[in-house]
């Protein structure tokens, strides 16, 4: 697949989108129905980008958004009679924005893409991986967190993409996840997110403060 020096950028306060994994969106507002609409008769892609906290004093306009996203391309399209549509995104590649671009209603910008990452699977960051994965199912009180596992796809960097896109962490946690270089790296850091959380919330039960909710 050829990845263009210049993309539509998508920005978003709440979504992370990783290679390997869907993104489901609904499309409403007119300068993303102009987006969609040019990315269905161009190459389909839509860059997604999270948007920084602050982000609601400039909303109509151009507020900051954090310099490395994930292209998607469009994998299924339904457009509704009063002209909003739902779509579904694959994510493909990282990439960082270099500089925005102006002259179209959506926000536009060139970017550097990311290497393609190794796909070499560590079977001992996977077993640390999954034994994070499983205690915070347990906390859950999710049933059967070994099946759940089990279903997971096996492909490593799918594997980790999936937990990344799907897991309960916060934005900038999962900014910090997209922001590794290859699936070894972000399985690291991942767990040490996880490490964190779990320890944070048995400390949490041992001190009788009623712990967080983990679903």
């Amino acid at each position: 697949m050829d990845f263009p020096d210049t993309i539509s950028i998508f920005p978003l306060p709440n979504v992370v989108l990783f290679p390997q994994v869907d993104l489901p969106l609904h499309i409403f507002e007119p300068r993303y129905r102009d987006l969609v609409r040019d990315a269905l008769e161009g190459d389909r892609m839509i860059g997604m980008v999270l948007l920084k906290a602050d982000w609601g004093k400039d909303y109509e306009g151009a507020p900051a958004i954090y310099p490395v996203g994930c292209v998607g391309t469009i994998e299924k399209f339904e457009r509704m009679e009063d002209g909003r549509s739902n779509l579904v995104l694959h994510g493909q590649r990282r990439f960082e924005v270099v500089e925005e671009i102006a002259g179209r209603s959506y926000r536009r910008a060139r970017v550097r893409w990311a290497p393609m990452p190794s796909t070499e699977t560590d079977e001992s960051v996977r077993a640390r991986l999954r034994a994070c994965v499983i205690a915070l199912l347990q906390r859950a009180g999710k049933t059967g967190p070994e099946e759940i596992w089990d279903s997971l796809p096996k492909e490593w960097s799918k594997l980790v993409n999936l937990l990344a896109f799907g897991l309960p962490l916060k934005e900038v946690e999962k900014m910090a996840l997209l922001e590794c270089r290859g699936p070894a790296a972000r399985a690291e850091r991942m767990i040490e997110i996880l490490e964190f959380r779990l320890a944070e919330h048995d400390s949490r039960q041992r001190g009788g403060g009623g712990g967080e909710s983990w679903h």
